[in-house]
């Protein structure tokens, strides 16, 4: 039987120009399947020609490049048979996935009525969602669709509760659609991944894996760590892991299409509860950066980072584990995507984040300098602590409480500390401040991630007595630090 897989229908969006889009579907075993794109007008404008698969019963394709815009007709003929998909368009394709906070729809948001009233001005931002599967094995193609491709309206943006659409995924498809001024821009495809199951692979081989063969422009992820508390301290190995695989997957499964450092943007874990038992939450952020605090980085190339730790929304109807402040979310995905996906040079994508230390002894001051303007939101929230210690381990933590906050710089006070300054972490709580009130933003409002970094003496030995009033010490990564602290 004839026939485009699962995820082709009417008033999608197919990758635009330098990629060509890969189609495929089903056919009679042998059989020469004809595949042609024409013009609104009927005006053919190209012709693929294809055997189906003895092996599998699928035929594949990839168009030539094709330049934003439409609408296009497709045609795939085999014999007597046709089918035709009606109002194609060429833009950007991007994959939302993740788990409950990527599957709240826009129903469930702060200010949802005005973001559902507005669905109607954006016809050119198309929409699908796979339906939730799970599966043991490898599937080729999706068992169900939640939402066949979709110009937005209230009802398929704000369809239920964890069902369909996703509003960080609108959001940042409407957004692209908005900033990039693309005519076309980005159509914004939805597989959703809920919480709950402990196999390995299951929701990959069903909803993932189906998923290969199309061209993508990009991947937002939000979130994925329901198993990752049992392993908090492996995620900064598997989750650029998973980055690695999925481009690789996507690469190859699309002949080369999906470009081989595909855009991967990310959410970073947000908040639950005010009083946590245990740094879990904290050190889960930090290993959601491969241990280096932002991205992109050596480790993880090509991604960004939303921070959330200060959208917290301990009233959410939904549980504090799902903040109703999606949009705030989606801003910040933009900005990354705008800069790494896009190229936008010198747009400021994320906070600040410390370069140097420097330790006034005498004083018991440790002056830290930021990569960009400080903007202090509040200067009694208890940010800072430094790691007072004889020995790595346990580290002794104390709070180092913000005395001065210059353009760039933080003054802390070392009171109990000395000289002695192991390491510096920053916001190193489940919950580190309330609503947009985490201790410092740029002047952009972006808010400065969370971190923990060691301290060496600069041009000495680690540990040796200082000698001098004043003190330069280097900064860098301290995952040996964040395992069991």
């Amino acid at each position: 039987m004839l026939g485009f897989a699962s995820y082709y229908g009417d008033h999608m969006v197919l990758q635009k120009a330098p990629a060509g889009a890969v189609l495929w579907g089903y056919g009679d075993v042998g059989a020469a399947v004809t595949v042609a794109l024409s013009g609104d007008g009927g005006t053919i404008i190209m012709k693929k020609t294809v055997q189906v698969k003895g092996s599998s019963g699928t035929w594949t394709t990839v168009l030539d490049p094709m330049d934003q815009g439409g609408p296009y007709v497709l045609t795939a003929e085999q014999g007597s048979e046709n089918v035709t998909l009606q109002d194609i368009y060429f833009g950007d394709v991007w994959l939302c996935s993740g788990q409950s906070n990527m599957a709240m729809t826009v129903l469930q948001i702060a200010n949802a009525s005005q973001e559902l009233a507005a669905a109607a001005r954006y016809p050119y931002v198309r929409v699908f969602a796979a339906a939730p599967a799970r599966s043991n094995v490898e599937l080729e193609d999706l068992e169900r669709v939640s939402l066949p491709w979709a110009i937005p309206t209230a009802e398929n943006l704000g369809h239920g509760n964890f069902t369909y659409f996703s509003a960080v995924c609108w959001l940042l498809g409407r957004s692209l659609y908005e900033t990039l001024h693309m005519g076309l821009s980005s159509s914004t495809s939805l597989a959703q991944h809920l919480s709950g199951p402990q196999t390995p692979s299951v929701l990959w081989n069903a909803m993932i894996h189906p998923l290969l063969n199309m061209t993508l422009r990009g991947v937002a992820w939000y979130q994925g760590e329901a198993n990752a508390f049992l392993n908090t301290d492996r995620y900064n190995c598997t989750f650029p892991a998973l980055i690695d695989d999925w481009r690789w997957a996507f690469h190859t499964g699309s002949a080369g299409q999906t470009e081989p450092l595909l855009p991967f943007g990310f959410v970073q874990l947000s908040t639950y509860r005010q009083q946590g038992l245990n740094d879990s939450f904290a050190r889960l952020r930090w290993h959601q950066t491969a241990d280096l605090g932002v991205v992109p980085n050596a480790r993880m190339p090509g991604t960004f980072m939303a921070v959330a730790m200060d959208l917290g929304d301990e009233h959410s109807p939904y549980g504090s584990i799902h903040p109703r402040d999606k949009q705030n979310v989606a801003h910040r995905l933009l900005l990354g995507a705008r800069a790494v996906a896009y190229g936008e040079k010198d747009l400021v994508f994320q906070g600040p984040y410390p370069t140097r230390a420097v330790l006034e002894v005498s004083r018991g001051l440790l002056n830290v300098t930021y990569s960009q303007e400080l903007l202090c939101q509040r200067r009694d929230v208890p940010a800072f602590e430094v790691c007072c210690s004889s020995s790595t381990w346990p580290c002794r933590w104390l709070p180092a409480p913000m005395v001065a906050v210059g353009s760039h710089t933080v003054t802390l006070a070392l009171a109990g500390c000395r000289t002695l300054v192991l390491a510096l972490r920053y916001a190193w709580a489940e919950w580190p401040c309330d609503y947009k009130s985490c201790a410092l933003y740029n002047t952009r409002g972006l808010p400065a991630p969370p971190f923990l970094l060691q301290t060496l003496p600069a041009g000495d030995t680690p540990g040796l007595t200082p000698t001098a009033e004043v003190r330069e010490l280097l900064l860098s990564p301290g995952s040996w630090l964040s395992r069991g602290i």
